[in-house]
């Protein structure tokens, strides 16, 4: 007895099926990045009913094999990511793992069309350390690639991730803060709100805390008011779209100017609490005797000026990402403690 063999399906019949090119059928397999993700379902699902399976396995081997090639991929450009020592400590925390052992590692910022412009690079790299919150886009065309993905200051569901408490950091700060007795107190927040505008909270809808660690930091703020008795209201919260000096420092002289200032600011970043100082020395404002300020990073900075912030181990939690991606340690949902600094921006106020 004999036996047929049955014909395998080409690419090109696939391609005439859907009236597109065999490149384009192609791309669904090999460069992903090239298509929308509503034309490569529309392609795989062709294929699985015309029982097209992909490339041969022979012709796969090249694209598939280990590379020893990373990608850590920042939400922020990367010029200004690089002058942040926040980043700059968990990369070289990333590196002192990678370089040992012979990884190349790739910065990409997180811009809505930076995944498409990597032009086919998407299948050299075995893995993705992603830093904060990438853009919307960006995030599909990640889990799009099915690759491995290890989050710093982010949560993505599903995946392993490496972080502070950032509620349990904001509420020990703030309750410290309080204790002091402040009257006015005024929280500059980062990032809290997707609409890109420096407005208080009574003008803007808030992420979810579910959503970005920096709401986090916001719920801490606001539940050690709770403890203490002081409510903080949205109309002395503001939202701070980038952790940049200029918006920073026009937000705060803004905020001190009013009639009735504050005489506690507390600040989602040193950044932000840095030049807050500086609107206030600019502005003849004493501090801490009329104005305590907080922030939160322990960036180079903060200890020369001075600064009552959080510790945030940037540098442990870039080694422990990158263990992650590589099998050297368990992907798990990884948070690190992150005590408060208590310096000289944060002292009893003297009576007004």
């Amino acid at each position: 007895m004999s036996f047929k063999r049955t014909r395998r399906v080409t690419l090109k019949e696939v391609a005439d099926k859907l009236n597109v090119s065999s490149a384009t059928v192609s791309n669904a397999f090999n460069r992903p990045s090239q298509l929308s993700l509503e034309l490569r379902e529309d392609i795989l699902q062709m294929c699985r009913v015309m029982g097209y399976r992909g490339p041969r396995i022979e012709s796969r081997q090249f694209r598939t094999r280990k590379t020893n090639t990373i990608a850590m991929m920042i939400s922020e450009d990367l010029a200004y990511s690089l002058s942040d020592s926040g980043v700059r400590k968990a990369l070289q925390g990333v590196c002192q793992i990678l370089d040992p052992l012979g990884y190349n590692l790739v910065l990409v910022p997180s811009s809505d069309h930076e995944l498409k412009r990597l032009s086919g690079l998407e299948q050299f790299i075995e893995g993705f350390i992603v830093y904060g919150q990438p853009s919307e886009y960006c995030l599909k065309q990640l889990i799009y690639y099915q690759k491995s993905i290890i989050t710093i200051d982010i949560n993505i569901e599903g995946y392993a991730s490496v972080n502070i408490d950032n509620y349990k950091a904001a509420y020990n700060i703030a309750s410290g803060a309080l204790a002091l007795h402040p009257k006015n107190i005024t929280i500059l927040g980062l990032k809290i709100s997707h609409q890109a505008e420096t407005k208080n909270a009574e003008q803007l809808g808030l992420i979810p805390a579910s959503e970005s660690i920096m709401t986090q930091r916001l719920d801490g703020f606001k539940a050690a008011g709770a403890t203490k008795g002081v409510n903080i209201n949205n109309a002395n919260i503001w939202n701070i779209p980038e952790d940049s000096d200029f918006l920073a420092y026009e937000t705060a002289k803004y905020v001190l100017k009013q009639e009735a200032p504050p005489d506690l600011l507390l600040c989602m970043s040193d950044r932000i609490a840095l030049n807050a100082m500086q609107a206030a020395q600019d502005l003849g404002i004493s501090i801490p005797s009329k104005l305590m300020v907080t922030g939160f990073g322990d960036i180079e900075e903060a200890a020369a000026k001075s600064l009552t912030t959080v510790s945030d181990p940037s540098f442990e939690k870039g080694i422990a990402a990158a263990k992650m991606l590589i099998g050297r340690r368990e992907e798990a949902k990884l948070i690190f403690e992150a005590p408060m600094i208590n310096r000289s921006t944060c002292r009893k106020l003297d009576s007004h």
